[in-house]
């Protein structure tokens, strides 16, 4: 386990803890419930892995690393063993992927020492339509992190990254931008597995032409399906881009 996955965006997957709970349209055919059942685990229970929690002290080469893709970082039952497992993270030199659908949960669970946030640590948010794009990426700007991200997968109907937020400077002067301005970013894809719903490629179309207006990274995964969830992927929307740190490249571009 970890060695190995078939997601595209990282390298490894690393699951300290795995079981979880469906809070949105999103985790209607979440293939995490599918597949622990088929391993004879309830899904719906979350528990310390005993064979995977240390697998990052384990790995010599540096690698991306999308935590907990069998729950969620955020998850609450969680809280005894996050600790040992941020400071994994900041002992290890991989890249850490951080995907969750808790956003409200993480400004209390965040380690003492995060700062402005950590630079081998990316945080995320999945919004699969507008609404919750419209709820969790607000929350999600209001953390300091080196990377954020949106996953727009499965992706469920349009979104829009244009709506404003607001910041104040060092003057306490308010600045209004918009969240893609805040992003380094966007993953879209559409759903796979059984009884998975359609996307409309005009959705993930106009993502990516929202993402290049802003210089913000964009990967397109998949186009969804069963069992082939890849699809016929067009030429334009086979685009695979990763975020740069923002402190490594001036103002402006942030995609490569």
């Amino acid at each position: 386990m970890g060695n190995k996955t078939g997601i595209e965006w990282t390298d490894k997957t690393w699951n300290p803890w795995r079981g979880c709970h469906k809070v949105s349209q999103g985790c209607k055919n979440c293939y995490m419930f599918r597949e622990q059942k088929q391993y004879g685990h309830d899904p719906n229970i979350v528990v310390r892995s005993k064979t995977t929690f240390n697998d990052p002290l384990k790995w010599k080469e540096p690698a991306k690393v999308f935590v907990n893709s069998w729950s969620d970082f955020f998850i609450e039952e969680a809280d005894p063993w996050r600790d040992e497992a941020w400071d994994i993270m900041r002992r290890t030199s991989h890249i850490y992927q951080v995907l969750t659908k808790r956003i409200e949960n993480v400004s209390t669970r965040l380690p003492k020492d995060w700062g402005s946030g950590w630079p081998n640590v990316w945080l995320g948010v999945s919004a699969e339509d507008q609404a919750n794009a419209d709820e969790r990426i607000p929350q999600l700007l209001e953390i300091p992190a080196a990377i954020r991200f949106v996953s727009a997968e499965p992706l469920l109907g349009p979104i829009s990254f244009k709506n404003f937020y607001t910041i104040h400077n060092s003057d306490d002067y308010p600045i209004r931008k918009r969240h893609i301005d805040f992003l380094d970013w966007i993953i879209a894809g559409g759903e796979s597995g059984p009884n998975c719903r359609p996307m409309d490629l005009a959705w993930a179309r106009s993502i990516r032409d929202q993402c290049k207006e802003a210089g913000v990274a964009f990967f397109y995964k998949q186009n969804g399906g069963w069992p082939n969830k890849l699809g016929n992927i067009p030429e334009d929307l086979m685009i695979r881009q990763f975020p740069v740190l923002r402190e490594q490249v001036g103002d402006g571009a942030r995609s490569g």
